[in-house]
């Protein structure tokens, strides 16, 4: 059985998807623990499953060096064997991804390698581009530029702003990030040398 820590910093829609595969049974996945760098609304989720969380605040931290050294010491206590990244809207440092990579993965709301950072939804409609996607990538020292796992087309329609694109982004991202942490789990996935997505 695989675990997993999840790492967010807003209300966790991609974690509740996540939390509900990993109930049922035959999913060969379970979420071990939930950490956040603020107090996200989604923490809410873990506490809804009855899974550990903990909040590691950047804010309190005088630099992201210290945050990322007690955000890998609380990691290191929790042993996870996949880090997913769900919405954590923070760079980890290199040292946090040298001491866990290649086992982090995240989702981003683009067909990367177009459109990474923090704002794909908005820069794939200010690009006026007629698709974005959503992607499941490994966490590299990069903004997005990890190797694709996997990745879905999604148009953009006439009218679209930024959050009718993102609501229809959302449920591919989620089932993608459900798909591949089932394929890691069951060995369909090696992380150490990720086949190029198809």
């Amino acid at each position: 059985m695989l675990t997993v820590a999840v790492l967010i910093s807003g209300t966790g829609s991609n974690l509740r998807a996540l939390l509900e595969a990993a109930s049922d049974p035959a999913y060969p996945a379970r979420v071990v623990a939930v950490g956040a760098d603020r107090a996200a609304a989604g923490l809410a989720h873990a506490e809804a499953f009855g899974v550990p969380a903990f909040t590691v605040a950047f804010r309190d931290h005088p630099s992201r060096e210290a945050w990322g050294e007690e955000l890998a010491r609380r990691l290191r206590a929790v042993g996870a064997d996949l880090i997913v990244l769900s919405g954590l809207m923070r760079l980890l440092p290199a040292s946090v991804v040298d001491e866990f990579g290649p086992r982090i993965v995240n989702t981003h709301p683009a067909y990367l390698p177009e459109f990474p950072g923090a704002h794909g939804v908005r820069d794939a409609l200010a690009a006026g581009a007629d698709q974005s996607g959503a992607s499941v990538i490994v966490v590299d020292n990069g903004v997005d530029s990890g190797p694709v796992l996997a990745q879905e087309r999604v148009a953009v329609l006439p009218g679209d702003d930024e959050t009718t694109l993102h609501e229809r982004i959302k449920p591919v991202e989620r089932r993608l990030l459900i798909d591949v942490v089932r394929r890691i789990a069951d060995g369909e996935i090696d992380l150490e040398h990720p086949a190029p997505a198809p």
